[in-house]
């Protein structure tokens, strides 16, 4: 199969579904032996969640509570049940956060994303990210070579001396940031340096928006984005359709409402849950603070795994208005109190010189009562008063967002 890194990218979306909710009982059995999950998980019965409804039910790990549970039980925070020297290498990111790289082939699972993005054994790549450290050398670095790369460990930065190894080496691949492939193009034309044996590259880590994409092209590059984190690695990445994100395989990939853990009505937008299913360090509905939706139907590249819109923004918008924090559970809190209602969005202003924040709640059926109900409601949970606005059903947009800071 010429056209994918392997056959399990174009299997049936319920072959697929199938195969990796018969391992997740056993990786979850596996993950509650460390403490942290033993009591995150406490009462559950890994045998029974074999389903995404299952799944569904157990609480979310944040990735913003994973530095305070790191600095109270080191290194892992007692989410890892193996010792350190199990693993290959250590790394850490800012939090901090430590993260720990497994000893088998593409511990990160990126070379999927390079095949997608023209890469192929025997290619040369120079790779940008930093090796110092933290894991975003080693990611893409352990991806090249597991895909038959020879990879060019050149981090960011010295652009004079990844000059002079690009005009050695000829590397036809890049990965790096976007903004760092620019830089190193342009100061190449400054400096009459030769850069053309570069034709494609997988970027990550910073925004590539679409006029930076055409300059890629222009200048005979052909770049496609990857989605991942220090702690996952690659979770999704472009293809030739270039619709979206494609998830990667052996992982289950949730889109829940900001501050729940409860899964969005499809094509909305939410949080990005994920599920891996490596026994060795498993992660278990990690929310990872950022915002996607689902791209309905199949690729028209063949692969057959859940797609999605790739990266639109923060979940995690907290805000503070009259001294007091505002969360994006509370507003889910309202909207458990009231299923009647639709999309929520609490918009926080200033009146004069003062905080000032207005409930907008979807409702097909507006009556006085109700309204009534919201304004108590919503002094009940975030401890404020505010105003209620009663807007019909569809009129909030689509975006994640559940309270709007337009101070």
């Amino acid at each position: 199969m010429t056209d994918h890194y392997d056959a399990l990218e174009a299997r049936d979306p319920a072959e697929r579904e199938a195969a990796l909710f018969v391992r997740l009982p056993e990786v979850l059995h596996r993950a509650m032996a460390a403490p942290a999950y033993a009591n995150l998980l406490m009462g559950i019965d890994p045998a029974s969640i074999t389903s995404r409804d299952a799944l569904a039910g157990l609480p979310v790990l944040r990735k913003s509570e994973l530095p305070a549970l790191h600095k109270a039980a080191p290194p892992f925070g007692g989410l890892v049940a193996d010792k350190p020297g199990s693993f290959a290498r250590l790394f850490t990111s800012p939090g901090p956060i430590f993260e720990p790289e497994g000893r088998q082939a593409d511990p990160w699972r990126g070379a999927r994303a390079l095949f997608a993005a023209g890469f192929r054994p025997g290619d040369v790549v120079l790779n940008t990210f930093s090796y110092h450290l933290t894991p975003g050398g080693f990611i893409f670095d352990a991806s090249a070579r597991a895909l038959g790369c020879a990879v060019i460990p050149a981090g960011p930065g010295n652009t004079e001396q990844q000059f002079e190894l690009i005009e050695a080496y000829r590397p036809i691949g890049y990965s790096g940031t976007p903004d760092f492939l620019k830089i190193l193009l342009d100061a190449a034309a400054t400096a009459g340096r030769d850069l053309s044996s570069i034709k494609r590259a997988l970027v990550s880590g910073a925004a590539f928006p679409k006029s930076l994409q055409e300059e890629m092209k222009s200048r005979g590059i052909d770049a496609y984005q990857a989605f991942g984190t220090a702690d996952l690695g690659m979770i999704a990445f472009e293809t030739p359709a270039r619709e979206g994100m494609t998830v990667n395989e052996d992982l289950i990939l949730e889109i829940v409402k900001p501050g729940t853990g409860d899964p969005v009505t499809p094509g909305d937008v939410g949080e990005i849950v994920v599920t891996s299913l490596d026994p060795h360090h498993p992660w278990i509905r990690l929310a990872l603070g950022d915002l996607t939706a689902v791209l309905p139907g199949k690729s028209p590249c063949g692969r057959t795994n859940m797609r999605i819109k790739g990266w639109m923004g923060r979940a995690d918008q907290t805000t503070k208005v009259k001294g007091m924090f505002v969360r994006p559970e509370q507003i889910a809190e309202i909207s458990k109190r009231h299923p009647e209602l639709g999309r929520l969005r609490l918009v926080v202003t200033r009146a004069g010189e003062t905080d000032a924040m207005t409930l907008k709640a979807e409702c097909a059926s507006p009556a006085e009562a109700l309204h009534v109900e919201l304004v108590a409601t919503l002094r009940a949970v975030t401890k404020l008063g505010g105003a209620v606005e009663l807007v019909g059903a569809g009129s909030l947009p689509n975006d994640g967002k559940v309270i709007a800071d337009e101070r």
